[in-house]
């Protein structure tokens, strides 16, 4: 469940692109979406820091990326996030996305920033052992991870009551996702467990598997699965195990000849189907976004990397 690519050699160019982003301005060029569905832009992207503590030995920073406005027009097809930027007029969905062994929400950056570029507020902690250099790593803190990813969502709940703080009524929080790579997809599929509440609506799983234990259960949430089929942390068996779990509607993305996470690089082969392919799941789940059903099945396709398999109804 170690993040190979994004935790070694990679990290100080993914770091490099996280913190360059805090001082850009905008957003990309959007797509048309079918009236009632999901947003008709791009957003320029804020980030936010929350410095939480969830009390003795748990301090639970969550990096925030969310849409905001902007009156710059977009440079690029990247959106750079702008720190604390205020945040676009609306409700938006949010994301909670968990991080694997040895690697640090912002090394997401360029995968979260493009969600939040579509409409999302996207949230993600970083679990007191098992980050990058945690000062007491332990693996088996898994276990505690979805907790900690509830105690989270709490808390935005809160913010989202409070006047006068940034997000205060921008969360729309009965419509509610999960996601996660490595370690961080364990957390998001240990959230899925019988009696999960029914904001809890859809979960991504990339490079992952189920969390020893659990079982999938409680109101209906749609699955999704991404995973190298030449993973060696986590192989691509655990994978098809935890989808197999799942008793809703559910996919799984077989990406051809790769590893455990190289695909959420920008410019690696896979890093933009990824992008598109997790980007209209969240459109279809969390606005119901009539479109966006058809177009992730287009893509994931039409990509020549993958095979997709479909049990999405």
């Amino acid at each position: 469940m170690r993040v190979h690519p994004l935790a070694a050699a990679l990290t100080a160019l993914l770091l490099s692109i996280a913190l360059t982003a805090c001082g850009g301005a905008a957003a990309a060029p959007g797509t048309s979406r079918a009236p009632g569905g999901a947003p008709d832009r791009t957003y320029a992207v804020g980030i936010r820091t929350l410095m939480l503590d969830r009390g003795h030995e748990r301090p639970l920073p969550v990096t925030v990326w969310y849409p905001a406005r902007s009156a710059t027009p977009p440079p690029s097809a990247t959106p750079m996030p702008v720190r604390n930027a205020e945040m676009a007029a609306g409700r938006f969905p949010v994301v909670l996305f968990s991080h694997g062994l040895h690697s640090l929400p912002e090394l997401h950056t360029p995968l979260t920033s493009r969600w939040a570029a579509a409409g999302f507020v996207v949230a993600a902690p970083a679990y007191p052992h098992t980050k990058w250099r945690a000062p007491r790593f332990d693996r088996a803190d898994v276990r505690r991870q979805p907790g900690d990813a509830r105690w989270v969502l709490e808390h935005l709940r809160r913010l989202d009551r409070r006047v006068g703080d940034r997000f205060a009524g921008h969360l729309a929080l009965d419509r509610v996702g999960a996601a996660g790579h490595s370690a961080g997809g364990y957390t998001t599929a240990g959230l899925f467990t019988p009696g999960h509440p029914a904001w809890l609506r859809a979960g991504i799983v990339i490079s992952g598997g189920g969390m020893a234990g659990a079982t999938y259960g409680g109101p209906a949430a749609p699955q999704l699965f991404l995973h190298g089929d030449a993973d060696r942390i986590v192989p691509l068996a655990r994978g098809w195990a935890a989808y197999r779990q799942v008793p809703w509607p559910k996919a799984f993305l077989r990406l051809a000849n790769q590893g455990h996470g190289e695909f959420l690089t920008p410019g690696r082969r896979g890093f933009e189907q990824v992008v598109a392919v997790t980007t209209e799941f969240l459109r279809w789940t969390l606005y119901a976004d009539p479109a966006a059903l058809s177009a992730l099945r287009a893509t994931a396709r039409s990509s020549g990397i993958a095979e997709f398999t479909d049990q999405l109804g």
